[in-house]
């Protein structure tokens, strides 16, 4: 039985270890989390929600799993219980308050659709939109949100893919698409424009989505793996916390010269 309680104790400190780790990490990133350049674009989305979770459960988890080491290194029974409780208590309120994260995300995807349905004709949009697509095209190869028509002729030079023949491709428009395509004959900037234009066949879209949908996602991992890791930072605390409700003490049987059995609790070992 001492040898498992010890066990116990050593699993429970190394729980509360993990369980400020966790903590170090919220407070990370809900500090340093920011959204990319691209969500700019679309500032009605709500790709910020979490941030204000992590950054005010971060210290408290940090403080909670001093509080945890401490109680399980020195094998304080009430601290220890007080622990567990206030563990459940945080653990409770962070799933309430960051519940709407998993409802951001699965609505951002048709958010992002209706924005990029609104946005386009692209050259009508805002300078700075034009600005943060130009260098989002450049950066990752891709043209306008959905394909490069969302430009209509007002296509800019961050569009345009010089197409090379080890990718297979050649000047018919039939062709397979790469990493470049050719514009069709209706789609060129000016009438009296002769030679073939190709541009990027990656939309920017999928790209942008990606970027939105990251920083919602690194939050919902932490939060996940928060809870997880306090689940077991509260069992293991509880258990030994109220060990002296449920465990049976040892005794020992003594027979004196009156062959009298007495019997008495062994001594600790710990």
């Amino acid at each position: 039985m001492a040898g498992c309680r010890s066990y116990l104790r050593g699993l429970a400190i190394c729980v509360t270890v993990l369980l400020l780790v966790s903590g170090v990490v919220m407070i990370g990133v809900g500090f340093s989390s920011s959204d990319t350049p691209v969500a700019e674009l679309f500032d009605q989305l709500p790709t910020s929600d979490g941030v204000l979770a992590l950054q005010v459960f971060g210290p408290i988890t940090v403080l909670l799993s001093v509080m945890g080491i401490s109680a399980a290194t020195l094998d304080l029974k009430l601290l220890l219980l007080l622990f567990s409780a206030l563990v459940l208590v945080e653990f409770v309120a962070l799933m309430v308050v960051a519940s709407p994260l998993l409802q951001v995300q699965a609505q951002l995807d048709g958010a992002v659709d209706e924005v990029f349905l609104n946005a386009t004709p692209l050259h009508h949009t805002e300078p700075f939109v034009q600005e943060q697509l130009n260098k989002l095209q450049v950066s990752d190869s891709c043209c306008g949100l959905r394909s490069y028509q969302d430009w209509r002729s007002q296509l800019p030079a961050s569009c345009l893919c010089t197409p090379t023949v080890s990718s297979g491709q050649s000047d018919n428009s039939s062709a397979t698409p790469g990493p470049c395509m050719l514009m069709g004959a209706n789609d060129h900037p000016a009438p009296d424009t002769r030679e073939n234009l190709w541009v990027h066949s990656q939309p920017c879209g999928p790209l942008l989505k990606s970027h939105l949908s990251f920083p919602i996602k690194l939050r919902i991992g932490v939060i996940s793996a928060f809870a997880t890791i306090a689940v077991f930072a509260f069992a293991l605390c509880l258990i030994l916390g109220s060990e002296r409700f449920w465990a049976e003490p040892a005794v020992e049987t003594t027979v004196d010269g009156f062959n009298r059995v007495k019997y008495q609790p062994k001594p600790s070992h710990t």
